[in-house]
């Protein structure tokens, strides 16, 4: 036998179209577990926010029956609806004044009435927090309230001055008995009472005003 002779063992190739298959394949796989764990992250974001997040959506739970936070709402809507649209839009219909007589409250004044009323409540016998919570309000929706309030009071400021004469004609037409000593405590308190009792007869003609005036279209009835 020649030596120099050598056999060699054919070779297989792979076929293009084999090739290409097993790429697609490989390639399929791939997107299919990118998709599994796209999945699974979604499932898990999924219940983290159920988790931490319900009480979005879930206001209580029952013998393991949850009660929406919608049907609160809808509750509260059937009860009270029409007041709280009613404030709402009062509020706005303020605001409107405001900005457009360029009248502005800052936080100083906000909070200057904010300590005036706590002092006020606390010469009672109360902290700030339990007269809100006795009225049913929390700390921000008080805070509201107080802006509204500071600015019907320059919107109005023009309209609730109170005059020495106006005082002594209240003190005779109520027949009104100052102690001794305290003339100066009891006018300043009359005072204060006639300018509270002209504040809300200039509010509640504003704001009757801003009403007629206003074009307020109604999308729900209560």
């Amino acid at each position: 036998m020649n030596e120099n002779f050598k056999t060699t063992q054919p070779t297989t190739t792979e076929s293009p179209l084999t090739r290409e298959n097993y790429l697609k394949e490989i390639k399929r796989q791939r997107l299919f577990g990118i998709k599994i764990a796209a999945i699974v992250v979604l499932v898990v974001l999924i219940g983290f926010f159920a988790f931490y997040y319900k009480r979005l959506f879930i206001a209580a739970m029952v013998n393991g029956t949850p009660i929406s936070r919608f049907a609160v709402i809808k509750e509260l809507e059937s009860v009270s609806g029409k007041n709280a649209l009613d404030a709402l839009i009062t509020q706005k219909l303020i605001n409107d004044e405001v900005l457009k007589k360029g009248i502005t409250v800052s936080n100083d004044e906000i909070d200057a009435e904010i300590k005036n009323v706590e002092n006020q409540v606390e010469a009672q016998g109360m902290t700030l927090s339990q007269a809100l919570a006795a009225q049913g309000l929390t700390q921000e929706n008080f805070k509201k309230k107080i802006v509204i309030q500071k600015k019907l009071e320059k919107l109005l400021a023009d309209q609730v001055q109170v005059t020495d004469d106006e005082v002594a004609k209240y003190i005779k037409d109520n027949k009104v008995e100052i102690p001794k000593g305290q003339e100066d405590s009891y006018k300043a308190q009359i005072k204060d009472q006639i300018e509270q009792q002209k504040m809300s007869e200039a509010a509640n003609l504003l704001i009757n005003s801003l009403r007629s005036q206003a074009k307020i279209n109604y999308f729900t009835n209560y």
